[in-house]
């Protein structure tokens, strides 16, 4: 197909770039919520989808605001109506994503961010292939340890477990879009921002599928 035969065909495109759903998956410790949080400052408009989970909440934790606190048996009401994007089981703990808010947020034109492990990230695959996920290591697995210890949350036997989760965690990387490594904050944040914007203008993304649809 010659180009001059595209061109004429520009004004057809949409003037609004499409929206995105990006998943942010990695071990627990890596960074994840404050590379999430550091995004969303410089983009308030990106909707961060708030996780359901049956696990008590730390001292420093809010109902609504870190997670959607439930009891068991409402988690699996909604997993039963269809009321969950996705769910797994993590550490014992039951997790997952109400799909409402984030149908919500992607028909107002909103990108949206799901910050979830592993499984969850591809069970999103799974149900939403379009979505962008973007996997977050951290640069050695001894600093991981170090952050996880840092937070003085838990035993040394419940780190040690989370580091060997970790390990098996990276199996799934061949299945996700981007590797991301959290080693300076600022350039990770600035490597988000590269990547949403390059998948903004993915022409998969904006040209139809079938020619015939696009020479019309």
């Amino acid at each position: 197909m010659r180009t001059e035969k595209l061109l004429p065909q520009a004004a057809k495109l949409s003037p609004t770039l499409p929206n995105l759903l990006i998943v942010l998956s990695g071990p627990s410790g890596v960074g994840k919520g404050t590379l999430v949080q550091r995004y969303l400052e410089a983009h308030p408009r990106t909707f961060l989808s708030t996780s359901a989970t049956t696990r008590l909440p730390r001292s420093c934790e809010q109902d609504g605001v870190h997670y959607c606190f439930l009891e068991i048996d409402r988690f699996q009401e909604m997993r039963k109506r269809g009321e969950l994007l996705e769910w797994a089981e993590v550490f014992g703990d039951l997790y997952g994503s109400p799909r409402r808010p984030v149908e919500k947020a992607l028909a107002e034109g909103r990108d949206v961010i799901l910050e979830i492990d592993v499984q969850g990230g591809l069970k999103v695959r799974q149900a939403i292939p379009e979505a962008v996920l973007l996997f977050v290591l951290p640069p050695t697995f001894e600093e991981l340890s170090r952050r996880l210890c840092a937070r003085r949350t838990e035993s040394p036997e419940r780190i040690e477990f989370r580091l060997q989760t970790a390990r098996l965690e990276l199996q799934a990387l061949p299945q996700y879009d981007y590797l991301l490594v959290n080693d300076r904050l600022e350039e990770a944040v600035a490597a988000i921002r590269s990547i949403v914007e390059a998948e903004r203008h993915r022409i998969s993304r904006i040209v139809p599928k079938q020619e015939g649809d696009w020479l019309k």
